[in-house]
């Protein structure tokens, strides 16, 4: 039976640290750390991802800035939000929650973002920072992928690792991060052929397709780490990007779908937004083995 990467139990591991580093460096700096995240219009599923992000926050000592604009916003008005976050001392990370509504594009919105208070990690500047190995905010889903395997003792050096899918908010950054472990990584995509072929090479396969159950037993070698980034609302409730019943007993190891990535994205958008804190006061942080 493969191990689970229990991404829920990691999550509530790292907001015990980021508890204890804030309230350790609090009074020092004179107030903790802020965290705004910014959502446009009324998608349900938004929502609910904003709300989480906030009792995050709370549960670890950051204080919430965020703003909630109606669908209609032009966007001038997201932008001037955007732009008075970047010049509000107390806040620390800003987050554009996507999807944005239609006729809204995200592009320059995100460039608009002060780099050192991208709590995503997705600004052009950051996504070069990981690119070139140098400090900075890293993409929040693939750094939790990190950590997730970090903490199961998964050695990366020298292994075959495939990603599926290749977004710029996980399938890119995470084959990145994979190379600077010194994994040998492919990026498969939906234009990639005989894709069971390519998966099967893999002794470390991250699944980042956006397809509900798309990945089966074929695409596993025996004894692979398996790891579901998709996350889909069924009649029967959540499932993944992974065929977890077929795939579990061939895997080494695997993360569940709900309770393996999900929780990790969130606290890996904590975990920005307090070394941002402590960078932006020159204090030392013992983060960095979660963010460079």
């Amino acid at each position: 039976m493969a191990t689970r990467l229990d991404g829920k139990q990691l999550a509530a591991a790292i907001e015990e640290r980021l508890r204890t580093t804030i309230a350790g460096r609090q009074a020092a700096i004179g107030r903790p750390p802020g965290l705004a995240v910014l959502r446009v219009g009324d998608d349900p599923a938004s929502g609910v991802y904003v709300a989480n992000k906030e009792k995050a926050c709370g549960r670890v000592g950051i204080t919430s800035l965020g703003a909630h604009l109606p669908a209609a916003a032009p966007a001038a008005e997201v932008l001037a939000a955007v732009q008075r976050l970047n010049a509000d001392p107390t806040c620390d990370g800003i987050l554009l929650q996507l999807p944005l509504p239609a006729g809204l594009d995200e592009g320059p919105l995100l460039l608009a973002i002060d780099p050192e208070k991208d709590a995503d990690g997705l600004h052009s500047l950051n996504l070069g920072r990981l690119l070139k190995g140098e400090p900075g905010p890293r993409s929040c889903t693939p750094a939790g992928v990190m950590a997730l395997l970090a903490a199961a003792g998964v050695e990366l050096a020298g292994k075959r690792a495939v990603v599926v899918g290749r977004s710029i908010l996980v399938g890119q950054p995470m084959a990145l991060m994979l190379q600077a472990a010194n994994a040998t990584v492919s990026v498969a995509h939906s234009r990639t052929a005989d894709l069971a072929a390519l998966t099967r090479q893999a002794e470390v396969l991250v699944v980042a397709a956006g397809r509900p159950r798309m990945i089966g037993a074929e695409h596993v070698q025996p004894g692979a780490v398996v790891v579901d980034v998709g996350i889909h609302r069924t009649d029967t409730g959540f499932c993944g990007d992974v065929r977890f019943e077929e795939v579990e007993p061939i895997a080494s190891a695997i993360s569940p779908v709900p309770g393996g990535v999900g929780p990790m994205t969130v606290t890996m958008l904590l975990v920005n937004t307090v070394v941002a804190w402590c960078r932006r006061h020159g204090v030392e942080h013992d983060l960095g083995d979660l963010v460079p």
